[in-house]
């Protein structure tokens, strides 16, 4: 039923059934579809409709994934494409345009106007695309080896929750459970979740942190993401390298440091599921950083 592609990073170059990223999309949509409906039943004030909003940015991650599987898009085109998956969050107005930076410190958008620009249209249409753009395509680009795709951002979305409250925490039990479920096989390689796992998880993490008003936790927690991407950015758009792993039997070497993949398997090579589970581990650490900051 779904197409299959080859494991290169396996003997013999398995095929492995490809895009069931789409069970995440569809499971935790309906979910929060179902969510929302009952909270808006059982509620007697206007709190928002966050459940809403982040079923539909997960629904425009998966589409955008979706179509970057079908067509194959190249990097310069669909590095914009979560843009459009942020625009319910700005058109919804849902977040809080105060925000706490490290360098800055506490920003109001509220009470800033940039020229005769209004601070919250520069937080709802300038910086909430931006976060949904860099968190979405920094975790696309960390993929290729099973289980990279899904136990990763399942550590991120988890100290998201942990950082968050009770009433918003409720909105990631189902996605956090079926990513969970498609991490136990993507880890076995039985199967690839695809751009369209990638691209809705992307989006959710970056969606969650804003209707939370969690960015800063957001950004501890990605940090190797944000790292990877770097080091990957750098070497294509300044000195035209790419990013490549070797096979020796099952070990997985690199004669270069272009992304934090080949940077690991450069000095220390390994299988694919020890680097897989080094690389888990720094995430981890990572995430567990970000939760401690976040209830200090």
């Amino acid at each position: 039923m779904f197409p299959k592609v080859q494991d290169r990073h396996k003997p013999g170059s398995p095929l492995v059934p490809n895009g069931l990223g789409v069970f995440y999309v569809l499971i935790s949509t309906i979910c929060l579809f179902l969510l929302h409906y009952f909270q808006s039943v059982n509620s007697t004030v206007d709190q928002g409709f966050p459940a809403l909003d982040l079923a539909v940015c997960i629904l425009f991650g998966g589409f955008m994934g979706l179509l970057d599987d079908w067509m194959n898009l190249r990097w310069r085109y669909k590095a914009f494409l979560p843009i459009f998956a942020a625009l319910p969050l700005g058109v919804l107005r849902q977040g809080t345009p105060i925000m706490s930076t490290y360098i800055f410190g506490r920003i109001d958008f509220s009470q800033i106007v940039f020229w005769v620009i209004p601070g919250e249209m520069i937080f709802y249409l300038g910086v909430i695309p931006l976060i949904a753009t860099v968190a979405t395509n920094t975790v696309n680009q960390l993929g290729g080896l099973n289980g990279l795709e899904t136990i990763c951002p399942s550590f991120v979305l988890i100290s998201l929750m942990l950082a968050s409250g009770p009433d918003y925490r409720v909105l990631l039990y189902i996605p956090l459970a079926v990513y969970l479920i498609l991490a136990f096989f993507n880890f076995q390689g039985k199967i690839f979740v695809g751009n369209t796992g990638s691209f809705a998880i992307g989006i959710t993490l970056a969606s969650y942190a804003i209707i939370a008003n969690i960015e800063q936790t957001l950004l501890i927690a990605i940090l190797p993401y944000i790292f990877n991407s770097s080091l990957i950015l750098i070497n294509v758009l300044f000195f035209k390298r790419s990013v490549s792993l070797k096979m020796e039997g099952n070990m997985l070497k690199a004669d270069h440091r272009r992304s934090l993949v080949t940077l690991i398997a450069y000095y220390y090579p390994s299988t694919e599921r020890k680097l897989v589970l080094i690389i888990s581990s720094i995430f981890f650490f990572t995430a567990a950083v970000a939760v401690l900051v976040a209830i200090s």
